[in-house]
């Protein structure tokens, strides 16, 4: 992972996800102003808190192998797992310590969910495996998962931006957009 300085492109930061087998997938800024990361193969959620020289362990459980998208909605933090179809609700204590990642039932199966971003209180989600674009809306233990764009060429990238939703295809390296439900 590497941090650079927007307006002159000089490095800032360099840091190298730990153990032999890993993968950098996804990153997101928390409400906390820190940068979780998820590591796919290494079944880890990584916390670089604002001004700390290296990131901290922050979940490490058998349900993150495979985890992929990574999102806020307020203070709650959700992944998906790209390997067995899931998507998690990552529990804190006041003190923001991780608890065991709580399985959220979807409504109806999902194949190969990759990016995820939240806005507007939902979660928008890419399944790479499906060819969808779809908004879950989570209450509770339970989400609703209803598709937006079907038929594409392996979405894995997904962002809310303003009043608009963009999506890129990976296998079509293409981007696309709509307008973002509300």
């Amino acid at each position: 992972m590497r941090a650079f300085d927007l307006k002159t492109g000089a490095a800032k930061f360099r840091w190298d996800l730990p153990g032999e087998k890993n993968l950098c997938n996804d990153f997101v800024v928390g409400p906390d102003k820190a940068l979780y990361i998820s590591d796919t193969v290494g079944a880890k959620i990584w916390r670089l808190k604002p001004g700390a020289a290296a990131p901290e362990m922050f979940s490490d459980d058998r349900t993150l192998y495979g985890i992929d998208g990574i999102t806020f909605i307020g203070d709650t933090l959700y992944e998906n797992n790209v390997i067995f179809n899931k998507l998690y609700r990552v529990p804190m204590d006041a003190n923001g310590t991780a608890a065991k990642p709580v399985d959220i039932w979807m409504d109806k199966p999902v194949k190969g969910p990759d990016g995820m971003r939240a806005a507007n209180g939902k979660l928008f989600l890419a399944e790479n495996v499906a060819g969808k674009i779809d908004v879950v809306t989570v209450s509770g233990d339970i989400a609703k998962v209803t598709v937006l764009q079907e038929g594409l060429a392996t979405p894995t990238a997904i962002e809310p931006a303003g009043d608009t939703l963009w999506y890129g295809e990976r296998a079509g390296d293409r981007a696309h957009s709509m307008p973002l439900p509300k």
